[in-house]
């Protein structure tokens, strides 16, 4: 599950911080009577010694004053607003907050400073439905898209989860259309109110999503986890999955090393297998602890293998013509590949593939772009995955390989 960061405390402290610059200047305080002036000078000098609520007490003392002009009201709610935020009184600080924003004296980016501390004002007394109607009303003047993901936030703090999906998506939709990705908290919000609507095939479509824009460990993990456990998912991919993970360095446990080099080993490519073994020796994690030796028979075996296809290359290649065995041939190639033999693999890949006679096509379609990006040939890689189309999982993979191969793991 996605860790979902919203913004409440963060609109919370907003309104708090505006104590430091919406008091009372000493010009300001010069055109308002000795009544009003003198308390609301007193009450800026508590706040900045942290006494909010002997403030909020010389403010009232000021807004008892009679006949008051329009102007020292509106002094006397900008120190209120204030003094009551730094003193927690969130229903004083909303009223001297709505009233400064509809007083018409504030600036244009004085009013939607204030309007998003308004937001935060109600968001921290859990007031979402004043909250709501704060935020529409500042959107209705600017459409301000940090407001806007405030309304999803507050939509999704309600529990209100189908409207909070509703706007979200078609907020993304317009970043599309403009040609921005959405952003990783849009994704990871979709990705949350997925899971509350109990949308699988949803949310494994944001993790694929945040898994291409902001690839991570633990997005390409979970997704990849996920996509395995899908029904029609095949096992024999498994090996396949771990291409993927080894490609972007997720392996780190000494078993998960082991039993990769033992899959692509049983697949006939044991130069992988030993690829896949240094790595996990240079990480520290093979070789080690009661299990080392068992770590060298495996590697051991891998090397035996190599050997044993360099000597009788040419008669397997030859016996396998013979019976017609595409899908053998595709996976001879593929072996040789990794094992250096790049042209020769490749061009016997192609010529099985061109026959139209594999038992699995997808597969072999799959591992020939696996094959042209461990040969650093990205362009051809990213066209062989494109025609994979199987719906056993090949076609998942190949577009997950793509993913990797256009923005690899950093």
């Amino acid at each position: 599950m996605i860790k979902l960061r919203l913004a409440q405390l963060g609109l919370a402290m907003a309104a708090i911080g505006f104590t430091a610059t919406i008091g009372l200047s000493s010009a300001q305080a010069a055109d308002v009577r000795r009544e009003i002036g003198v308390p609301l000078q007193a009450a800026q000098a508590l706040m900045k010694a942290g006494k909010n609520r002997e403030a909020l007490a010389e403010v009232n003392k000021a807004a008892r004053a009679g006949n008051k002009t329009p102007n020292e009201t509106y002094l006397i709610e900008r120190v209120r607003a204030a003094a009551a935020s730094g003193a927690g009184d969130n229903l004083a600080a909303a009223d001297a907050f709505e009233y400064l924003i509809n007083s018409g004296k504030l600036s244009a980016a004085e009013s939607a400073r204030f309007s998003e501390g308004l937001v935060g004002i109600y968001m921290r007394a859990r007031d979402f439905p004043r909250a709501n109607a704060a935020i529409q009303k500042s959107l209705r003047q600017n459409n301000d898209p940090k407001m806007r993901a405030y309304l999803i936030q507050n939509y999704y703090s309600m529990g209100n989860y189908g409207q909070a999906t509703k706007d979200l998506k078609e907020q993304m939709n317009a970043d599309a259309k403009a040609g921005r990705a959405p952003s990783e908290d849009s994704l990871q919000m979709l990705a949350n109110l997925n899971l509350k609507s109990g949308d699988k095939a949803g949310y494994v479509n944001t993790i694929e999503k945040l898994a291409t824009y902001y690839p991570k460990a633990s997005y390409w993990t979970d997704l990849l986890n996920r996509v395995s456990s899908k029904p029609g998912f095949s096992n024999r991919l498994s090996v396949d999955v771990y291409r993927i993970k080894f490609v972007n360095n997720l392996i780190k446990k000494p078993s998960d090393f082991m039993e990769m080099a033992q899959l692509v080993l049983q697949a006939g490519a044991p130069a992988e297998a030993i690829k896949v073994m240094d790595r996990g020796y240079k990480e520290g994690v093979l070789g080690v602890g009661a299990e080392a030796a068992r770590h060298q028979r495996l590697k051991d075996l891998a090397a035996k293998n190599i050997a044993e296809t360099d000597k009788t290359l040419a008669a397997t290649e030859a016996g396998l013509i013979k019976v017609k065995d595409h899908d053998g041939l595709a996976a001879l190639g593929y072996g040789l590949v990794q094992a250096g033999k790049t042209e020769r693999g490749l061009k016997m890949m192609n010529d099985a593939i061109a026959s139209d006679a594999l038992r699995r096509p997808d597969d072999a379609k799959l591992h020939l772009g696996q094959a042209y990006a461990a040969a650093g040939k990205k362009a051809q890689a990213i066209a062989a995955f494109k025609t994979v189309t199987g719906a056993d999982g090949t076609k998942d993979l190949a577009r997950f390989n793509i993913m990797a191969l256009n923005r690899p793991m950093n």
